[in-house]
């Protein structure tokens, strides 16, 4: 069985005891506890899972950046002390890659302070419609006032729903335009081999027409010095 949050249990415990002290029709009392209670409650534990491996990831990051060096830098005689500290160097260097890679991919900290905004913005909504204060103080009953808290509650989830989605999109597009110039780098890399190589197949060439003709001109003047011998 999976450990309960004590902070969500007060929440939940808290809200509900306040939502007994309201009078409002059973119906927007189903809303408060299936609504805006459920996405408080939802979004705090996925804000605490994001901060948690956030922290972890980036925990792991530095304190294994800061080992590396110092494990590179030791030097022992003792062959099989140097091996294990080779092998353990190798393995905190890939615990480091991978946990900066995780990290980057995943975007735990963009997360955390999304969903913090997000819950904290239901909240303060939240808090508003109980006290009658800010945009419900000109409401004289809780009941009045739910219409506007429910547009309210429901304009955030909306908000974090497109929020969520562009992040997806955008991420999505910078892969593709990654990938789009990993390939372009390769062609632009073949195309300057062919073209390296058609430049050297071109030198040679001219080389070897440069050899053929000094050859040919050395031919030439020895023909005219054993004629210019001959006719003496």
């Amino acid at each position: 069985m999976a450990n309960k949050d004590p902070y969500r249990e007060f929440l939940k415990k808290d809200f509900g005891e306040i939502f007994d002290t309201l009078k409002l029709p059973d119906l927007q009392r189903k809303f408060l506890n299936s609504r805006w209670l459920d996405q408080v409650l939802w979004m705090e534990a996925q804000a605490g899972k994001a901060r948690n491996r956030y922290y972890t990831a980036r925990i792991i990051t530095i304190v294994g950046g800061i080992i590396l060096p110092a494990l590179v830098s030791l030097n022992f005689n003792n062959g099989k002390v140097r091996d294990i500290l080779v092998l353990g160097t190798f393995g905190l260097s890939q615990v480091v890659a991978i946990s900066a890679a995780v990290e980057e991919f995943f975007h735990y900290g963009e997360r955390w302070r999304h969903y913090r905004r997000t819950v904290e913005s239901l909240k303060t909504q939240g808090w508003q419609f109980f006290q009658l204060t800010g945009s419900y103080v000109i409401y004289k009953t809780h009941e009045e006032a739910f219409t506007s808290f429910a547009g309210q509650v429901e304009e955030i989830i909306q908000r974090d729903v497109e929020i969520y989605a562009t992040q997806v999109v955008q991420e999505k597009k910078r892969e593709d335009k990654n990938n789009e110039n990993s390939i372009n780098n390769d062609d632009q890399s073949d195309q300057l081999e062919i073209t390296k190589s058609s430049s050297l197949k071109t030198t040679a060439q001219d080389d070897s027409v440069a050899l053929d003709w000094d050859d040919n001109s050395v031919d030439n003047s020895v023909s005219k010095v054993g004629k210019s011998a001959v006719n003496s």
